[in-house]
């Protein structure tokens, strides 16, 4: 049986830590997947319960060289961080100080005794990381850190103890302090970057109030169980899903939605745990719980999304592999050349050789798109967008063909009624409350809208063929459609795809009622800014081609595919497909399911109660069709901070490697020292980090 286990992973330090703790898990037999995110530092792991357990997986992620943890314990780990970083100051200080200024060998041992501790304890994490990198056969930023320090340390070491020359002590204990430090304001942003998740976490209920033998009693949201009768009152969180059974209350969705406005919600209306009941007191049937509610679903989509990789990744995880070991070869090669060729002094090549191994910090390129992903999908999900994956995300931003189902798509899916010809609304609906037609359904809800007071029907019939009949008022009406009432009156109304339906009174035609499914809000607006943005626009439905041809007139749209099955969308988005489109399929998730799951993008409107089982890539949770453009215009806004990123890595490697071997140092006069070279690092991590971030502020004009 597969199963699935989330983990907060200690001790990875970049992007190659995640690949290595993947490789190993992947080996295992009984893993099925297992996608670890440097930036959240997690781990999802689907797992086959019967060949491996959860301790099984533990074992193996901690013989990687990382700890596995079930409750996260970031707090902590960045306390310890600081600690580590103010002894390293404490003792880098006087050890730089002496080394660069006092310096004499007589001061050897003194720098000794105080750069060791630094060794030991800022160093360790790093050797103890490069140690089990090396065991899986990768390499990663732990070796460079390690080889490096530990290349300066040691012989400096040689130095105080057995030969006369300088020392690097000041190198070695700069360098770990300054990456401890990067390492520290990396795990600060990455706190950032994830926030998306850690608010919807925050917005489960604390308490809840539930009638048990007919009394309340405050129990944990964990322990309402389906049926539980639910209390809530003004400004109360609600604790679960479930329905209205009794009372009114206007209701804050916006952590659910990302709507700002509140809704008004009375007996038989849905409620969503994690939202806020701001006025009113009513009592709901709880209908999920645990991990089924609305909110678990969302929070398991934006964590599972944020783990997951674009292509574009997967190519940057393809040069990652490469360029340790290509780093190292050039470190070797820098010193090589300078020792052996050039005739520099020891000490100039060995500065030259730590200095590549330090400044070629690979963390940078590793963390340029998976950031600008989780920050986007994070965005995303406060604006009520929900993106399943970076590979979806970074699709949409090349679809060129957009396919949207009619019914419930781009009209709201309930008819109404749009035209009433004579005084007849009264009788209709009098005769129409008995029925639950939609059409009558329609009838009657616009005779309460207006006011009007419903008749007492005698002898009520439902006529075969489309029509129903009543005596009212001693008077035989009759409600049907052409069928049964022959007449030409309202017959323009069904040329703009209207359903008409005349009533006569003792056999004489009194008037007559049309019904039409009226268009969503925005969706006009949605087409023309589609088309404006030089993107082809379809409409599909199983409908007639008249009441496809005025439903496209009104909204502008060319191209219409009607009467079409359910089952032929699937064909139909094939056949755009084949002709070289990159299409985007918008539905309901339900019907259009398979029209959904054959687009390069499936769009689903309207998440309601099975958010996780959407066919849709995109789930836009608010039901508002400009989510559409929003979903389209936030992967350009991402994948455009994904290029800025990953240009600031490069240009920052290909600049700074040629520099710090010493390529350039007839021209410069100086070569960098590697405690130079060091903060140069940290600060391109923080540069892409900062970039990333900065798509939190993005925003979509429609």
């Amino acid at each position: 049986m597969v199963e699935r286990v989330k983990f907060s992973i200690k001790g990875m330090h970049c992007e190659n830590c995640a690949k290595t703790i993947e490789k190993a898990l992947i080996k295992e037999r009984g893993v099925v997947s297992a996608h670890v995110s440097f930036p959240l530092e997690e781990a999802i792991i689907e797992y086959d319960s019967m060949h491996v357990s959860i301790e099984e997986i533990k074992r193996i992620i901690k013989e990687a060289g990382y700890e596995a943890l079930e409750e996260k314990e970031k707090s902590d780990d960045i306390r310890s961080g600081w600690w580590r970083f103010w002894l390293g100051v404490a003792l880098t200080i006087p050890t730089w100080i002496i080394a660069n200024f006092f310096y004499e060998s007589k001061w050897n041992l003194l720098l000794f005794s105080l750069s060791t501790p630094v060794q030991i304890v800022l160093g360790l994490p790093f050797y103890r990381g490069a140690y089990f990198s090396l065991k899986q056969k990768t390499a990663d930023l732990n070796v460079l850190v390690s080889l490096s320090t530990l290349t300066a340390y040691f012989y400096s070491v040689a130095t105080t103890l057995f030969i006369s020359g300088p020392v690097f002590y000041d190198a070695s204990t700069t360098v770990l302090t300054t990456i401890t430090l990067g390492m520290l304001l990396e795990k600060i942003s990455q706190g950032k970057v994830g926030e998306a998740i850690k608010k919807l976490m925050k917005l489960k209920a604390k308490t809840a109030k539930v009638l048990r033998n007919g009394e309340e009693v405050e129990v944990s949201p964990e322990h309402i169980q389906k049926g539980d009768i639910v209390v809530v009152r003004p400004g109360e969180m609600i604790s679960t899903d479930g329905v209205i059974i009794e009372g009114e209350a206007t209701i804050d969705e916006s952590m659910i939605t990302g709507e700002s406005m509140p809704v008004d919600k009375k007996e038989g209306d849905y409620v969503f745990g994690g939202t806020i009941n701001r006025y009113g007191f009513f009592k709901f049937k709880a209908t999920k719980v645990g991990e089924e509610t609305v909110l678990a679903q969302i929070i398991r989509l934006v964590e599972e999304a944020q783990t997951s990789k674009a292509q574009i990744q997967r190519v940057a995880d393809r040069v990652l592999s490469l360029f340790i070991p290509s780093v190292v070869t050039i470190a070797i090669l820098t010193f090589t050349v300078w020792y052996f060729l050039l005739r520099s002094s020891f000490l100039f090549a060995l500065t030259a050789f730590v200095s590549v191994l330090v400044i070629a910090c690979p963390c940078a390129l590793g963390i340029a798109t998976p950031t600008a992903i989780m920050v986007g999908i994070g965005k995303g999900a406060e604006m009520g967008i929900l993106v399943k994956g970076g590979q979806y995300l970074e699709k949409a931003r090349e679809l060129d063909t957009i396919v949207f189902d009619k019914t419930g798509t781009l009209t709201k899916g309930e008819p109404e009624v749009t035209d009433v010809i004579g005084n007849v609304l009264q009788l209709a609906a009098s005769l129409a409350k008995n029925t639950t037609h939609p059409l009558d359904i329609a009838i009657v809800k616009e005779a309460e809208k207006r006011g009007i007071k419903l008749l007492d029907v005698q002898d009520f019939k439902i006529i075969p063929g489309g029509g129903i009949m009543g005596r009212i008022g001693g008077r035989s009406v009759l409600l049907g459609s052409r069928r049964v009432v022959k007449s030409d009156l309202g017959i323009e109304l069904e040329e703009d795809g209207k359903t008409v339906m005349l009533i006569s009174v003792d056999g004489e035609i009194k008037g007559a009622i049309a019904v039409a499914d009226t268009l969503r809000k925005y969706s006009k607006d949605v087409v023309n800014v589609l088309k404006k943005k030089g993107m082809d626009v379809y409409m599909i439905t199983g409908d007639s081609r008249r009441t496809a041809g005025a439903i496209a007139r009104k909204l502008g749209i060319e191209n219409v595919l009607a009467e079409v099955l359910p089952q032929d969308k699937e064909k139909t988005i094939r056949a755009l497909q084949k002709s070289g489109r990159v299409v985007g399929a918008v539905g309901d998730g339900i019907n259009d399911a398979p029209m959904l799951a054959t687009a390069d993008i499936g769009i689903a409107m309207g998440a309601g109660t099975d958010i996780a089982k959407e066919t849709g890539g995109i789930v836009l949770v608010k039901d508002d069709l400009r989510d559409v453009v929003r979903a389209i215009e936030l992967s350009r806004a991402t994948f455009s901070k994904i290029r800025q990123n990953l240009f600031l890595a490069f240009i920052y490697n290909v600049l700074a490697i040629p520099v710090a071997s010493g390529l350039f140092y007839q021209w410069l006069g100086f070569l960098l020292k590697p405690e130079i070279c060091a903060l140069a690092m940290i600060i391109s991590d923080v540069s892409v980090i900062g970039n990333s971030l900065l798509l939190k502020r993005w925003k979509c004009n429609i």
